[in-house]
């Protein structure tokens, strides 16, 4: 009699839904796990919470220094990679980066042409780990009228070189443009 009454439908909607009954099974055996461990943990309950805190932070640290993370943080920024060359060859790279419709490899090289320009002038001086942005702020500190172009340019270069924005046919022809400007003139000259 007790379970035909409380097979009525009424007393049903106070079961609670198939999804909190899996909800609170599921804590029910996580808890059950963490007890298990804590029992075997030195230190009990706290001994675990530090053991997680440490699992964590070494997974974050290796994922810094080896992961996605590490490329975009730790991506030197530097200009040039490799062996060095010849502002020549990086100009030649860059023309033919973009007879071939590589636009930004094109505006790279082309950057890196116009920094090693600047270097083998002697308007720069020549130092490896230089950022385009160092490089902007150098050269447009001898080259004044040049200098929020340099900017723009370091900038186009960061944002196709490490940010992977798509470079236009107009961007290469801005740079080209600046690094023709910039090989024809004198320090404190440029106007």
């Amino acid at each position: 009699m007790a379970a035909e009454e409380l097979a009525k439908p009424e007393y049903r909607a106070a079961e609670p839904s198939w999804f909190q009954r899996a909800l609170s099974w599921l804590a029910h055996r996580v808890g059950e796990l963490f007890s298990a461990i804590s029992g075997v943990v030195p230190g009990g309950t706290l001994g675990l919470l530090v053991l997680l805190a440490v699992v964590v932070l070494v997974i974050v640290v290796v994922r810094l220094r080896v992961g996605k993370v590490a490329r975009t943080v730790r991506g030197s920024r530097e200009v040039f990679e490799a062996r060095p060359r010849a502002a020549a060859e990086y100009r030649r790279a860059a023309e033919e980066a973009f007879a071939a419709g590589d636009i930004v490899a094109a505006v790279r090289e082309r950057f890196r042409a116009l920094v090693r320009g600047l270097e083998e002038r002697g308007v720069l001086d020549t130092r490896s780990g230089r950022t385009a942005d160092e490089a902007a702020r150098d050269a447009g500190a001898r080259l004044p009228a040049a200098r929020e172009e340099l900017v723009v340019a370091a900038n186009l270069f960061d944002a196709v070189h490490y940010g992977g924005r798509p470079a236009t046919a107009e961007d290469y022809a801005r740079l080209a443009a600046l690094d023709e400007r910039v090989r024809r003139e004198r320090p404190g000259v440029l106007a």
